[in-house]
């Protein structure tokens, strides 16, 4: 074993000077130029690399909830969740991914009751990542699907259908919240309008919107 990868070793060493000879490439200048751009490359893959991780994420959790519906179809029809072994195989993959990635944590957590309605009102940056790792967390350590509205853009963006039906992601009208509060779902509620960015003359209440503080009321949550 030893040996084999010794003369592999030794035969990577002799391709890659006899490709510096054949093109006449300077290895001394190359690494100065790494050496130079060295920086520059490093802020870049971290202005983009955890965007892309996201996306990868999310992308590859609806991948493998369509894997997973059909693989189940048959078994669908005596099922209680068809959705429930996946989802909660993806959130330990998404809580592992927060706490290695972020160092994430919930404090407070224990205050969402086991039971009855709850109003989660969250920030929604571009890509609210914060509120998927809470998702997973309510998910694994309180036993309560949070149920979420989206605007109807959202369904219209491709790959991502099963994993809204998985979620069971509704449109985000003011009747349908007010049906799910009334039901005892968690129903997580926020804006696409703070994913904006904002300039000094920023308000909390965006054109005078205060149907979560309606809504709040009227469920008695």
């Amino acid at each position: 074993m030893e040996l084999t990868l010794i003369w592999l070793w030794n035969n990577l060493i002799h391709y890659f000077i006899l490709l510096t000879q054949h093109f006449n490439l300077d290895v001394i200048y190359l690494a100065w130029l790494w050496g130079l751009f060295k920086p520059l490359c490093l802020v870049l893959l971290a202005l983009w690399l955890l965007p892309a991780t996201i996306l990868l994420f999310l992308y590859g959790s609806s991948l493998f909830l369509l894997i997973y519906k059909h693989w189940n179809r048959l078994k669908a029809a005596y099922s209680e969740d068809l959705w429930f072994g996946a989802i909660n195989t993806l959130a330990v993959f998404w809580e592992l991914q927060a706490t290695i990635w972020h160092g994430y944590e919930v404090e407070g957590l224990e205050h969402i009751p086991v039971k009855g309605p709850v109003l989660i009102i969250f920030y929604h940056a571009a890509i609210p990542i914060d509120f998927y790792y809470l998702y997973t967390k309510i998910w694994l350590y309180r036993n309560r699907r949070v149920r979420v509205v989206v605007d109807k853009f959202v369904f219209k963006i491709p790959g991502l259908a099963t994993l809204l039906e998985a979620l069971e992601i509704q449109p985000a009208t003011a009747a349908m919240c007010k049906l799910m509060l009334d039901e005892g779902h968690v129903l997580a509620v926020s804006g696409v309008r703070e994913a904006l960015f904002s300039d000094n003359n920023y308000q909390l209440i965006w054109k005078d919107r205060k149907g979560f503080a309606k809504l709040a009321i009227d469920a008695k949550v």
